[in-house]
């Protein structure tokens, strides 16, 4: 029979099968936690850049702590009831102590325990900002993984609403110089922990009244955390949760007076915002203020920045009362926004050193340190390959220019300069004269 498309010769078989089996041999990340390629590294540098320039406006400083905790610090400050200490966190015991680890998978119990350890607030009040990696043991979707990054705020040792606002104006300062539109902010008050262990009364009795309509979740949560039933997405639960007793009704004066101050700041400010009467958060450490930023853009995931008020949090690990507020930022959900709006940032080379000839590679490499020393990125070409072949590279690496250095230019010891993205001369001259021109020439377009 004559062999079709449908029908593959034998040898293809084999082929196949072995390209399949080589393939599921090779080790591959692991699911929901993903590698940033070189490609997409310049947008995460450009939302890295911007948040560390607007931070450091408003007097933040940096701080860092381990990705691997006491699982107790958890425990202890997120929640033995949460989904995040029941289910999410990486676990594990140490082998060599048998201490009981978990990889991180919040900011600001670790800032907070870093501050209490070191005695940070000694010499007053801080503002501090952490970055990096986050792990929760989830069903990978778009905008949440297993391993993802967050840019967090805190303000410690100073009470609010003033702190509030400042963290929300920061916020939405941080918007604005990335360019990203649509973003919402939504707001509420879950008042004090003895106003909450009131209303948790009034909540069980209404879901008990309610129990054939509560999901597996919901039941196990009853008595142990009700407050996290109002959370809940199941579309199946939310007539019966829009019926619910309302957290507001039940909070005494202060806390009142608390939230109109914060809502009377925003409007002051100009800041728009949303009441949300159902946002609680998923951490037992707040208290009072607590809010997120959202975009209906990203589907399901839509919070890109969440936070609140944590005034216990100090108290709850050790400490003495000390009243904290802070944010964390999503940067893998922030980043769809960005990648959405068509922002690219701008390729990390100025040039690309293309070279032939007799000695050309020792003078192109002492050239390509010349221009770096300009302060000039400067990728050098070191393929061997001819002209044509170099120059494809030069355009394919998203440099300005492509520096040319051939027997002409050696033996004059300068350098051409083709412009690569616009349609201009191509010039000659010295290295200092090249440099001094691609610097002005780039400065300008800056500017």
């Amino acid at each position: 029979m004559r062999p079709t498309s449908r029908t593959p010769l034998p040898h293809t078989r084999t082929e196949n099968k072995k390209r399949k089996n080589q393939m599921s041999n090779k080790i591959q990340a692991i699911r929901g936690m993903n590698d940033v390629l070189p490609d997409e590294s310049p947008l995460w540098e450009y939302f890295e850049d911007t948040v560390r320039d607007v931070f450091r406006r408003y007097g933040y400083r940096n701080i860092r702590t381990p990705i691997v905790e006491r699982t107790e610090l958890f425990v202890r400050g997120v929640g033995a009831v949460t989904d995040i200490v029941e289910k999410e966190m990486y676990s594990f015991t140490d082998a060599m102590n048998g201490d009981e680890l978990s990889l991180r998978p919040e900011g600001t119990a670790p800032t907070v325990r870093a501050v209490l350890e070191h005695n940070l607030l000694y010499n007053g009040p801080q503002r501090l900002w952490y970055s990096g990696p986050l792990f929760r043991h989830e069903r990978p979707q778009k905008g949440r993984y297993r391993q993802y990054h967050s840019f967090g705020a805190e303000v410690l040792g100073l009470p609010g609403p003033d702190v509030d606002i400042e963290l929300l104006l920061m916020a939405r300062r941080l918007w604005q110089a990335l360019g990203i539109e649509g973003v919402q902010l939504q707001i509420n008050t879950i008042g004090s922990a003895e106003e909450r262990r009131a209303f948790r009364e009034q909540l069980i009795k209404y879901f008990e009244s309610h129990a054939g309509l509560l999901d597996e979740d919901a039941t196990r949560r009853l008595h142990a955390n009700p407050l996290r039933i109002l959370d809940s997405k199941n579309p199946e639960m939310q007539s019966m949760i829009e019926g619910a007793p309302r957290l507001m009704d039940a909070l005494g004066d202060a806390s009142r007076q608390n939230f109109e101050a914060v809502q009377a700041g925003l409007r002051d400010a100009g800041i728009e915002y949303t009441v949300n009467p159902r946002l609680v958060r998923g951490l037992d450490y707040y208290n009072l203020t607590v809010f997120e930023w959202v975009c209906d853009r990203l589907g399901a995931q839509s919070a890109i920045c969440s936070g609140g008020r944590y005034d216990g949090l100090f108290e709850q690990l050790g400490g003495k009362p000390t009243p904290g507020c802070g944010f964390g930022i999503g940067v893998e959900r922030t980043l769809l926004l960005l990648e959405e709006s068509k922002m690219r940032a701008a390729t990390p080379l100025d040039a690309y050193v293309v070279h032939q000839g007799e000695g050309a590679t020792q003078y192109a490499m002492g050239a390509a340190e010349s221009l770096r020393d300009s302060g000039l990125a400067v990728a050098l070409d070191c393929s061997g390959a001819g002209f044509k072949s170099q120059m494809k590279k030069a355009d394919a690496s998203g440099a300005r220019y492509a520096v040319v250095i051939g027997a002409d230019e050696m033996a004059a010891q300068q350098v051409s300069v083709k412009a690569l993205r616009e349609a201009v001369e191509q010039t000659r001259g010295t290295l200092a004269q090249a440099a001094a021109m691609m610097v002005t020439t780039m400065n300008s377009k800056r500017g």
